[in-house]
C-alpha cells in the first residue's frame, strides 16, 4: 500500500499493519487517527461509530458491552488480510483490550503499532470535552465526569506516547507518521 504525505514528497511503501490508537475520551484520539489515515491511505476502524450503530439498531435498551469491540476486530482482521494498513481509534483502557488487539494483529501475521494518547493539560482537556459536539448522530459523548471516571489500567509494554496537549493536531500527527516511518525501515 502507498502513501503520500505533502505534496511533492515522493510516494513510499508501508506494509500492511495494524495501528491501534487509544486513550481517554478528548484526549484527540479521533483527530489523531484520521490525520494519520490519510497521511498513510490506512482503513480507519473507529469503535463509537461502531457502538452507535449497534445502539441504533437495537429494540429498547441496549448495552453494547464487548459488542463494539468485537465488531471491529473482525473489519480489522478483514482489511489487514487484504493487506491494507488499519487504524483504529478507540480508548482501549484496559489491558485485556490492548492484548486483543495484539491478537489481531497475530492472526493478520502483521505488526501492530499501539499508540496511547494522553492530554497532560487538565484545563485543557477539560475545555475539549466540556465543548466538542458529535460528528455521529445520536452518539451521547461523556462529560468531564463520566470521562475521567470510566476503567482506564495503565499501559504497559512497547507502546507510543503521544501528548496532544504541547501542540495542533497536525503536528501530532507528523510525529506519529514519523515514528512509523522509522519503524518501518528498521524492519525491512
Amino acid at each position: 500500500m502507498a502513501y503520500r504525505w505533502g505534496v511533492g514528497e515522493p510516494t513510499v511503501a508501508m506494509s500492511s499493519k495494524l495501528i491501534v490508537i487509544g486513550g481517554r475520551p478528548g484526549t484527540g484520539k479521533t483527530s489523531l487517527a484520521v490525520g494519520l489515515a490519510r497521511a498513510v491511505d490506512a482503513v480507519h476502524v473507529r469503535i463509537d461509530t461502531i457502538e452507535q450503530a449497534l445502539r441504533t439498531s437495537a429494540t429498547a435498551d441496549f448495552a453494547v458491552g464487548a459488542a463494539g469491540y468485537v465488531v471491529a476486530h473482525g473489519v480489522a482482521l478483514d482489511n489487514l488480510r487484504l493487506g491494507r494498513i488499519v487504524v483504529v481509534d478507540c480508548v482501549n483502557p484496559l489491558a485485556s483490550t490492548r492484548a486483543a488487539w495484539r491478537a489481531v494483529a497475530n492472526r493478520a501475521g502483521v505488526a501492530v503499532f499501539e499508540v496511547e494518547v494522553i492530554c497532560s493539560d487538565p484545563a485543557e482537556h477539560r475545555r475539549r470535552i466540556e465543548s466538542r459536539a458529535s460528528d455521529i448522530a445520536a452518539l451521547k459523548l461523556p462529560a468531564w465526569r463520566e470521562a475521567m471516571a470510566g476503567d482506564y489500567e495503565p499501559w504497559a509494554g512497547e507502546h507510543v506516547l503521544i501528548d496532544t496537549a504541547q501542540g495542533p493536531v497536525e503536528a501530532s500527527v507528523i510525529k506519529l507518521h514519523a515514528l512509523l516511518l522509522a519503524r518501518e525501515r528498521l524492519v525491512r
